[in-house]
């Protein structure tokens, strides 16, 4: 037999554990100490502000894009600085485009990627522009003078812009910062924290622990840590037993002598990697770098969402949200009442248009002169009962309330058309709802506006609605007469009718005749929740009325002679009256009428042929 004296490995094995129980505690301490900074001297900023460029090109109006609101999670403080007195208004991203229109201006579109610039990119156009406080486009205006300071929050769900200006002729102010609420999550402080203290339990450990020593040669077991091996000179004989190597087991692909034993330096080899401290390092090492580059990859910061990936105006939003409509509604019966009170349609003008200013203004007329002729009805913002908003976003756009306030016997339908952006809702058509009639369910939340000739889903469009009950009106005999119905307690058919035939009755010397045509121009059609449609407008109601024979004379009444500068005509006349009425059409293949829902009318001309 020879023996060969191996090197001492139990003095490599201390060896190896201390370096290693040493390189868990430096981790341990390095990880330790990355925890603990991402909660103190690391830890991010609350708030990122951002300022926007000198040297901007100045602009009658500043737009902030919608996305900026949207930019961070939380809310977005704008800081404005200016001479004099400005207004910051928010409103849709559409409306506030519809605004602006072709005036030149300035858009605050972004942040740079430093986070330390505002974007601002410029739009040449009109030099000026009408003021835009006041607009019914707002859903809130925020007045200042030199600085404000606003909270950028939605008013309600959807995309919302923010238009900055003076009065539409000074440049905007361009003294503008964002401060953004800034993500200070630390996701991985925690984890570090607790990775590192367990890295520095694990390297103290090694260092006080020992492995402990296996069993001596000859058990079967192999050689003890420490033992000199003993390799056989000569191979033992074919078939006969081998002997175990040193190491319990011989590695894949381990060198070999010729023989077909290890190497002694193979052997040594073997041993340290099975040593146990060996093994806990390594995998130490490699869970702190996956989860340094894990901390890494979860800290980079995400993406700003781009232009393209931005949701738009949803093209189905309604046109006013409630608070909206409820302050133009106030405005619009404060106008009528300061008419109505001084008998002067002048002052209706700024909120009041179309047949209902028509109307209004002839009856001041009427009632300067004779004290007994009954006022329109009072136009009320409360009680509000229920509102009608178009989800149809372009111009001109029609609105309905139904209130019943002071004055009003029975709930009134105030219809409202908003002609263009920079125009303000103007009430076009009152009409009270007929004793006993149910006003058909709408959706509060926005519904859907039909052309007046479009009849998709209905037994009749609108235009043929109104033009049936006007040819229902002109004669009790009209092909409508069973396609049209009234409630049995709203007889407005049956009492039109009714005059009518009284007319022509007790004029024995004249010759008279009636008709009751539609006004294209001004119907309404808003879908209603049960497939149906509510369609609204003007009829003009004209009474014509000839002598019989010459000689023979007319007499109208004095609220007529104040129009027509008189009371008796050899030649004719001719009475105007404009109908503010709303019918409900049911749903394609509905077997029911249409039914008339509400209905007045006025005098509004008179004159002699």
């Amino acid at each position: 037999m020879v023996t060969i004296e191996a090197k001492c490995p139990l003095m490599i094995g201390n060896i190896l554990r201390f370096k290693t129980a040493v390189a868990l505690v430096l981790l341990g301490l390095l990880t330790l100490l990355a925890g603990i900074g991402q909660k103190t001297f690391w830890a991010p900023a609350e708030s990122v502000t951002a300022t926007v460029p000198a040297g901007a090109t100045a602009a009658p109006l500043t737009v902030f894009d919608e996305k900026l609101r949207t930019l961070h999670e939380g809310t977005v403080t704008i800081n404005v600085k200016g001479e004099g007195s400005f207004m910051l208004a928010a409103g849709r991203p559409d409306d506030v485009d519809a605004w602006v229109g072709t005036t030149a201006h300035n858009t605050v579109s972004g942040v740079s990627e430093d986070g330390k610039a505002l974007q601002l990119t410029h739009a040449d156009g009109e030099p000026a522009a009408p003021s835009p406080a006041g607009s019914d486009l707002w859903v809130s205006t925020e007045n200042a003078s030199g600085e404000l300071k606003y909270n950028w929050t939605p008013p309600a769900d959807g995309d919302w812009a923010l238009l900055l200006a003076t009065d539409g002729t000074k440049p905007a102010p361009s003294a503008i910062t964002m401060t953004f609420p800034n993500d200070t999550s630390t996701p991985w402080a925690i984890p570090f924290m607790v990775l590192g203290g367990l890295l520095v339990l694990a390297g103290a450990a090694l260092l006080v622990l020992k492995p402990k020593s296996g069993p001596r040669a000859g058990t079967g077991s192999g050689s003890p840590t420490g033992a000199t091996p003993t390799v056989p000179a000569v191979a033992p004989a074919a078939g006969g037993p081998k002997a175990p190597d040193a190491t319990g087991g011989t590695p894949k692909g381990a060198p070999k002598n010729d023989s077909g034993k290890l190497t002694a330096k193979a052997a040594t080899a073997a041993r340290r990697l099975r040593r146990p401290g060996v093994v806990v390092a390594m995998l130490a090492a490699t869970a702190v770098a996956g989860t340094g580059a894990a901390a890494q990859a979860s800290q980079t910061p995400a993406p700003s969402p781009s232009t393209s990936a931005a949701a738009g105006q949803s093209p189905d939003s309604p046109v006013l949200v409630d608070a909206q409509f409820r302050r133009i509604l106030e405005q619009v019966a404060s106008a009528v009442d300061a008419g109505d009170a001084a008998k002067d349609a002048s002052k209706l003008e700024p909120r009041v248009a179309g047949p209902e200013l028509e109307v209004r203004t002839q009856n001041y007329k009427i009632r300067s002169q004779v004290g007994s002729y009954e006022a329109r009805m009072p136009v009320r913002a409360t009680k509000l009962l229920t509102t009608v908003v178009t989800d149809k976003r372009s111009w001109p756009r029609t609105v309905m309330a139904v209130t019943q306030g002071e004055g009003n016997v029975v709930p009134q339908l105030l219809t409202l058309t908003q002609a263009s952006p920079r125009e303000n809702y103007k009430l076009v058509l009152t009409t009270p709802l007929q004793p006993g009639t149910t006003f058909p369910g709408i959706a509060r939340g926005g519904t859907e506006t039909l052309a007046p000739s479009d009849k998709s889903g209905l037994l009749n469009s609108g235009e043929e609605a109104l033009g049936a009950l006007g040819d229902r009106l002109n004669s009790a005999d009209s092909a409508y007469k069973d396609k049209v119905a009234e409630g049995e307690s709203s007889p407005y058919i049956a009492d039109t009718l009714a005059y009518q035939t009284d007319v022509v009755n007790s004029g024995v010397n004249g010759t008279f005749s009636f008709t009751h045509k539609i006004v294209p121009e001004s119907v309404t059609v808003f879908r209603t929740a049960d497939g149906g449609a509510l369609a609204l407008g003007r009829l003009d109601f004209a009474f014509d009325g000839t002598p019989k024979a010459a000689g023979d004379k007319l007499t109208i009444g004095d609220d007529a002679a104040a129009l027509a500068g008189g009371k008796e005509t050899s030649t004719g006349m001719v009475l105007n009256f404009a109908e503010s009425v709303a019918v409900y059409i049911p749903p394609a293949g509905s077997q029911d009428p249409m039914k008339l829902v509400a209905a007045t009318r006025g005098l509004v001309g008179a004159n002699f042929k």
